[in-house]
């Protein structure tokens, strides 16, 4: 048996593993009852009529939530695909996590997804007699970096090669897969990859060229393509994710096994932005700040701490109004030297929305120190009632939060 490349989260190649056995979940024997999620409404720049209600809904859940409530739902905790561990999911339930991330590798189809799928929405919270259903994702971009495979799932190829398509064939191909992702029941996809890798760097672009994800060696390339993704997802009714910003592309280290990866190429105006500004413009709902430190941008920060990347460039100049998600925070060794609890309050500080954490167990440490410092600081709890708020915002626009 072959070890192939994996990817067990929406940023860089991780570790190979081997390949899985298919999954034979049994929703019985795990004690889990079965939710019949809403169907999703079309992703993107929202309508005049319909923006007001997602506000509206959000506003009227968000007050009827617990403390804990509202903190649980600036998480996203890891799931394994195939072999769901239910003393993690014991935990992200304890502390009301509102999103969960499919991990790993599964080959089991649509069918056997669905069934995890609606197992983990049972769970989800109410507040105010509304069901606050999951966020879940996966990493469904092809080539090395699909995490669900087997019957009723596409072979994706790989973002280098859907770079050569046409755009118009690229967004079908998208919206297919999309459908495909929902009819397992998960709602958000952690794709497209917007990075530029330069052709003189190549595979040595260990992130990203290593792996061929990215749709081509410019940003005349990379924008349009990135984008039509996007968009195929945005017609399916799953939300998509632009990754991973300010771009990984000009980077050597893999920011999931390497410390210290810094990127000394990326200013704020250079070319490789181009593919988030068009996928922000088309109105992507979510995008993924790196883990990996721009020294002509902010040299004392990572991406991922920083408010010149998340608050200036991101939010300010490029308009983001939507969800900033953060890479993993949990596993990746560009964080290993800052404390689980300090990762999540300075992304939250930086002004990012939803930590991603594949590893669920420190989930509580991390919660909890929000909660410390939403006791003693107001402007940070300004900051999270907002992101909490963008977050429910996100979640009626994929069908899981309705009111009235």
């Amino acid at each position: 048996m072959t070890v192939r490349p994996m990817l067990s989260r929406g940023s860089k190649a991780r570790r190979a593993v081997w390949p899985v056995p298919l999954l034979t979940f049994s929703l019985v024997a795990a004690g889990f009852g079965v939710a019949h999620t809403s169907q999703a409404v079309p992703t993107g720049a929202t309508s005049a009529r319909t923006a007001p209600q997602a506000a509206s809904c959000a506003d009227t859940v968000f007050a009827a939530m617990s403390g804990p409530q509202r903190v649980g739902q600036l998480f996203m905790g890891g799931v394994n695909a195939a072999k769901p561990d239910q003393k993690r999911i014991a935990v992200l339930r304890k502390y009301h996590v509102g999103a969960v991330f499919l991990a790993g590798r599964s080959t089991a189809g649509t069918k056997a997804t669905k069934s995890l799928s609606d197992s983990l929405q049972a769970k989800a919270d109410t507040a105010g007699g509304h069901r606050v259903g999951l966020l879940i994702s996966t990493d469904q971009e092809g080539g090395q970096v699909q995490v669900l495979s087997g019957p009723g799932f596409s072979t994706i190829p790989s973002g280098l090669t859907q770079g050569t398509w046409s755009t118009s064939k690229l967004r079908g191909q998208a919206e297919a897969w999309a459908k495909q992702l929902k009819s397992a029941g998960v709602n958000l996809n952690l794709a497209p990859v917007a990075d530029v890798v330069p052709a003189s760097l190549g595979k040595n672009n260990a992130p990203i060229g290593r792996y061929d994800r990215e749709y081509g060696h410019t940003a005349a390339t990379v924008a349009p393509h990135s984008t039509a993704f996007a968009e195929g997802f945005a017609q399916a009714g799953v939300l998509a994710t632009l990754k991973h910003f300010p771009g990984l592309g000009y980077v050597r280290g893999n920011t999931d096994t390497t410390a210290k990866v810094v990127d000394s190429q990326t200013t704020r105006t250079s070319a490789s932005i181009a593919p988030f500004r068009a996928g922000i413009k088309a109105g992507a709902p979510f995008v993924m700040i790196s883990s990996a430190t721009y020294s002509k941008i902010d040299p004392k920060h990572r991406a991922a701490f920083s408010p010149t990347v998340i608050q200036e460039m991101l939010r300010t100049s490029l308009g983001f109004t939507g969800v900033v998600i953060s890479d993993d925070l949990g596993n990746a060794v560009a964080v290993k030297s800052v404390a689980p609890a300090d990762r999540a309050v300075k992304f939250l500080s930086a002004g990012g929305d939803q930590v991603l954490t594949v590893e669920p167990n420190l989930v509580p440490a991390m919660a909890k120190a929000v909660q410390t410092r939403m006791a003693t600081d107001t402007a940070f709890r300004t900051k999270v009632d907002k992101s909490v708020h963008r977050i429910l915002t996100a979640k009626h626009k994929a069908g899981v939060l309705r009111c009235g």
